[in-house]
């Protein structure tokens, strides 16, 4: 979280004041409207569902997009476990393959991954970073497969000047508390097939039968869940929205100034951006030659305490496939019947040395936090302590 105060409390105050803390049965028009109105306009699509999770956000939009029982989707080594099990959870298999040196899904990892059975791919924007979707998306043009992008880091980034998520057939949100934008906990799924976008509004609503939407809609009614949020919610990312485009300016700000000094370092290389201009200024990405140079750049830069951190990827953990342990397990489901890897339709199997590629680049990649609070100038001299 980037920045909350009193546009966020005021929001939370007219809401309680309101005394309509539901976004149906009276909220109509209230401020879960108002903000996906808003979110759709600032990300260039024509249809939002807001949902409360990340997760629930990518279980709605794979569902949009009709991944169920048996069918492969192809994920990044290197996410959070929510891109896979996003896939379970709708019934699906996820095929985990590697990463390349942008720290994003590997394009050939995924052409080699495509079996008879695929049916989509979850390209994953991570630390506001930026997948190569020119080439994902010539792939699943090729092999007829659905895009549904996983921009959960990286809330209002771009790529080649259109907006995450309006790229892909289905992109999902999250606006937790780590996110750029945060409601504390929740998520979006955004679309410009009104098909999905059904789907993904029935499935997030249980009672959506009972909506006053309800006669608008073209796709038959099925049971569904319960990932929705309230007016509370509503009204934070509201206000929230307001900042987004600051926040990110901001950020690209303070990263361009570190990155500018890190790269005049001959003995520094900064990782490839597929897109430097779309990246949403998180992190700066370097990349070593060895495991060992990265680890002493990390011990370096922390014992210095400069006002920014460093750390490898491979030290997150629960971003690293090793650590999936209900994915590697095959554990698909809380009772076996539903175990979506009984549906699968060849065998799939996991192993922790299965990316070795991905270990070996997350292993010797170090991440340094852009310090959101320091200025241009204050991030240029962290930069300048780093480099002596």
């Amino acid at each position: 979280m980037y920045e909350m105060g009193k546009p966020e409390l005021d929001a939370i105050k007219a809401v309680i004041e309101s005394g309509q803390t539901f976004r149906y049965r009276g909220g109509e028009g209230g401020w879960c409207d108002k903000f996906e109105a808003a979110l759709k306009k600032k990300i260039g699509v024509k249809y939002a569902v807001t949902t409360n999770s990340g997760t629930s956000a990518l279980i709605c939009a794979l569902a949009g997009v009709g991944i169920g029982p048996g069918d492969e989707v192809i994920v990044p080594a290197y996410t959070f476990m929510a891109s896979a099990i996003a896939v379970t959870a709708v019934g699906g298999i996820p095929v985990i393959v590697d990463i390349d040196e942008s720290l994003m899904i590997d394009p050939a990892a995924v052409e080699r991954a495509v079996s008879r059975y695929t049916k989509a791919i979850v390209p994953v924007h991570m630390n506001g970073r930026i997948c190569n979707l020119d080439a994902i998306r010539k792939i699943a043009k090729k092999y007829n497969l659905k895009i549904v992008e996983d921009a959960c880091q990286a809330v209002g980034g771009s790529y080649k000047g259109r907006r995450l998520t309006s790229i892909g057939d289905a992109g999902a949100f999250s606006f937790n508390h780590f996110k750029i934008i945060s409601c504390g906990e929740g998520g979006g799924v955004l679309t410009n097939d009104m098909k999905v976008y059904d789907r993904a509004l029935i499935l997030h609503d249980g009672g959506a039968v009972f909506r006053s939407y309800a006669d608008k809609l073209k796709t038959p009614f099925f049971a569904g869940m319960n990932f929705r949020v309230s007016e509370f919610q509503g009204a934070i990312l509201y206000a929230q929205l307001q900042r987004l485009d600051r926040i990110l300016s901001n950020l690209r700000k303070r990263q361009a100034a570190m990155t500018e000094v890190l790269a005049s370092n001959s003995h520094l290389r900064i990782s490839p951006n597929n897109d430097p201009d779309g990246d949403c200024g998180c992190v700066v990405s370097l990349i070593f030659d060895s495991t060992a140079e990265a680890k002493s750049f990390v011990d370096r830069v922390n014992s210095l305490k400069v006002g920014c951190g460093a750390g490898r990827p491979i030290d997150s953990g629960r971003h690293v496939y090793v650590n999936w342990e209900p994915i590697l397990k095959k554990q698909g489901s809380h009772n076996e019947k539903l175990n979506p890897f009984r549906w699968a339709r060849r065998k799939i199997e996991y192993s922790p040395d299965m990316c070795a590629s991905t270990l070996d680049i997350l292993e010797r990649t170090v991440l340094i936090g852009v310090p959101y609070s320091a200025t241009p100038s204050e991030c240029r001299r962290m930069a300048k302590r780093i480099i002596g």
